[in-house]
């Protein structure tokens, strides 16, 4: 059985203990609602280190919207199922721990935050970086593990450890796909059967369009509803809504 830790106290102490002090670690910090996307970091995590930390905690400091927030699925029976032996532990702590101050204290950059997915989701990014630099603290690993998926955030992320100066490497990893090309998100299975045959539609158009207004025209007219399309850095990104499920996703360009 792996061992959940849902207390700081608890957790310190086995990262203090043998065995733990002196290993190299890697940290997957996921929202639960695992699928193979989820694996695959923790896959790449146990390759990379002798200790695997998973982290699931519904954060709710990253959802601007309340709706979307009740709305996100909670498995995490189901989860440490699927996990099952392929990692050390787990930490899956009560919001009441992670924010003992409320979330008074917060972590601002104001730039790569406020563009694209941060300008459709106001604090969403705030929310973010603060719970990574919780994880981070106390997971205190050698790599932690994120999705190219989550392009900007991976971004975001890889810059305030560089601005904070922490000594943690971040590993992005490839975006996992269903055979249609559909990113894996678990957000997917909120969609109906219809919606979920069409959303491989947004990959397809994302990768194949020559421009990202090109991309943009595209899926509005296959009945997206589109927060935004963007071409930067030689990657295009975007997000789109269909069966009232956000969906982003990106691809190389260029």
């Amino acid at each position: 059985m792996i061992p959940v830790y849902r207390h700081i106290g608890e957790w310190r102490a086995l990262r203090e203990s043998t065995g733990w002090t002196n290993a190299s670690v890697g940290l997957v910090p996921t929202m639960g609602a695992l699928h193979r996307g989820h694996l695959s970091l923790i896959e790449r995590a146990r390759a990379e280190n002798e200790r695997v930390v998973l982290s699931i905690f519904v954060n709710p400091t990253q959802f601007n919207d309340p709706a979307d927030l009740v709305a996100y699925p909670r498995t995490l029976d189901a989860d440490l199922a699927l996990v099952g032996t392929q990692v050390d532990a787990v930490i899956a702590p009560a919001t009441e721990v992670l924010y003992p101050d409320g979330f008074r204290y917060r972590v601002t950059e104001n730039d790569l935050s406020l563009r694209w997915e941060g300008a459709h989701r106001p604090g969403h990014f705030e929310g973010m970086l603060a719970i990574v630099l919780k994880l981070l603290s106390l997971a205190r690993p050698t790599r932690a593990y994120f999705g190219e998926k989550d392009w900007q955030q991976l971004q975001l992320v890889r810059g305030m450890v560089a601005a904070f100066l922490l000594p943690v490497e971040i590993v992005g990893c490839p975006t996992v796909r269903d055979d249609d090309g559909l990113a894996l998100s678990s957000r997917n299975r909120r969609l109906s059967p219809e919606a979920r045959a069409r959303a491989a539609e947004f990959p397809r158009v994302l990768q194949s369009a020559a421009d990202a207004t090109q991309a943009a025209a595209e899926l509005a007219a296959r009945g997206f509803e589109v927060d935004y399309v963007e071409d930067t850095w030689g990657i295009r990104i975007g997000a789109v809504r269909i069966d009232g499920v956000r969906l982003i996703d990106n691809a190389k360009v260029g």
